[in-house]
């Protein structure tokens, strides 16, 4: 008799053993194609990034040394695709009657446009953007300085760039003021915040910020922006550096961009500051 009340439980057991596995079986199958599931993210493109403050093309070490294969021979090393660049010269006395812009891009093959901010040295002074991708939509957008401190007129260079796959993407370089207080900064990011809310396409900046990862110009910049690095790496003195103030950002509503690689270079003759580069995903 206990043999047959065990055998008839250890059928009932494998009966309900049986009918579980069936039915976690189809449970898996019927929530692959459940609509709710998050699909996985598909790149679709990669773009690699450079911000670089030149200095002029004026090797520290050489102050009377105007060396701009040293800076075309950086960038091309690391075959950026989009470049924003600060302290850029043309035909001024102090690097000769050339467009520092111009050479640099022709050296590289690359597209090209300058933004002046000053006029300086019987010539012009600013920033520049150059791109392997084709270049429209160019706006030079005026930075503000706040009364009374003497700042110097700083600018936000934009261009709109069709990559390879046909993306459009806002690029911006600029170069923020360098004054001890950081009154004017704060101005000049606040404006680039603004400009930033009003555009539509995935926009990426990239330059020279003058300001520390814990300052209140990066907190700024961070409330509208995705820096591509958290613990940024020190990019000035170029020689040996001890500060964080080179940066690459991005904005995109639809969160279309994802960080690959955030790297700053071991370079150190060609200009004061080290470049920074960021590889940086395009998702479908």
């Amino acid at each position: 008799m206990k043999k047959m009340i065990f055998n008839l439980l250890a059928s009932i057991v494998f009966v309900l053993a049986s009918s579980c596995s069936g039915s976690t079986s189809s449970s898996s199958s019927g929530s692959d194609s459940d609509d709710g599931e998050v699909p996985e993210e598909v790149v679709i493109e990669t773009i690699k990034v450079m911000a670089y403050n030149i200095h002029h093309a004026n090797p520290p070490s050489k102050p009377d040394v105007i060396d701009i294969n040293a800076i075309i021979n950086v960038i091309r090393n690391q075959n950026p695709d989009v470049v924003a660049l600060q302290e850029v010269d043309v035909n001024t006395e102090r690097s000769g009657p050339i467009n520092q812009a111009e050479i640099i891009a022709t050296g590289l093959n690359m597209n090209y446009y300058f933004g002046k901010a000053i006029d300086y040295d019987g010539g012009e002074y600013g920033v520049a953007i150059l791109s392997k991708f084709p270049i429209s939509e160019t706006v030079i957008n005026r930075l503000p300085t706040a009364a009374g401190t003497n700042g110097e007129p700083r600018i936000l260079l934009t261009v709109k760039i069709q990559t390879s796959e046909g993306n459009e993407i806002r690029f911006g370089s600029t170069h923020l003021d360098a004054q001890s207080a950081p009154t004017n900064r704060l101005v000049q990011i606040q404006k680039i915040v603004n400009l930033a809310k009003n555009e539509e396409l995935p926009f990426i900046i990239a330059g020279d910020f003058n300001a520390l990862p814990e300052s209140e110009v990066v907190g700024i910049l961070d409330s509208h922006f995705d820096r591509t690095c958290r613990l940024c790496p020190f990019t000035i003195p170029a020689n040996e550096p001890t500060r964080t103030i080179d940066y690459i950002a991005f904005n995109h509503p639809q969160q279309k961009f994802r960080v690959e690689e955030h790297k700053v270079v071991d370079e150190s003759y060609a200009s004061d500051h080290r470049p920074v580069t960021a590889t940086i995903q395009i998702l479908e």
